[in-house]
């Protein structure tokens, strides 16, 4: 295979786009020619996919040697060490729930308004701000109903106006 032709395949290659059988030429390049220097790297992998293209883990020695070396490498905790290691997992639970109620009382407090607080120590000087509060009120109020009643009146008027045009038709 010429060198074009080898950098075309790998170009493909490593954008995902050769099909079964230019890999399979892939490979067979890599096992049967000496390769150049730039392409040692790229040589291995695919010495490393011709290798363990057979294996397989469904094999039961594969379980037996993984369950041997699991077996092995942790050590039996006593039941004192079990005991200490579950309340530590229990308190640590408890001290983030705790933290976590902390927070969430904080933020609460911060968006919840304050108590209102009495503004006037005369209780007769209270009164007259009052009256004169809900005089302001009262007036804004009466101005609003002159308004709604020039709508309704506009609004009557343009009933008007739509009976006609039915009664003409």
């Amino acid at each position: 295979m010429d060198s074009n032709k080898l950098n075309e395949l790998l170009n493909k290659y490593w954008a995902c786009e050769t099909s079964l059988e230019e890999e399979q030429q892939l490979h067979e390049y890599f096992r049967i020619n000496t390769v150049p220097a730039h392409l040692k790297e790229t040589a291995a992998l695919f010495h490393y996919f011709d290798e363990n293209k057979n294996k397989s883990v469904n094999d039961a020695s594969f379980d037996e040697k993984v369950m041997a070396k699991v077996n092995t490498s942790v050590p039996k905790k006593s039941k004192v060490v079990q005991m200490v290691y579950n309340s530590m997992r229990i308190a640590a639970g408890v001290a983030v729930v705790m933290v976590a109620t902390w927070f969430i009382r904080t933020e609460i407090r911060k968006t919840t308004p304050q108590a209102m607080v009495d503004t006037y120590d005369d209780p007769k000087l209270a009164f007259e701000e009052t009256k004169k509060a809900l005089l302001m009120i009262s007036k804004s109020f009466g101005r609003a109903e002159t308004e709604v009643k020039k709508i309704d009146l506009f609004n009557k008027a343009q009933e008007d106006v739509k009976k006609k045009e039915t009664n003409e038709l």
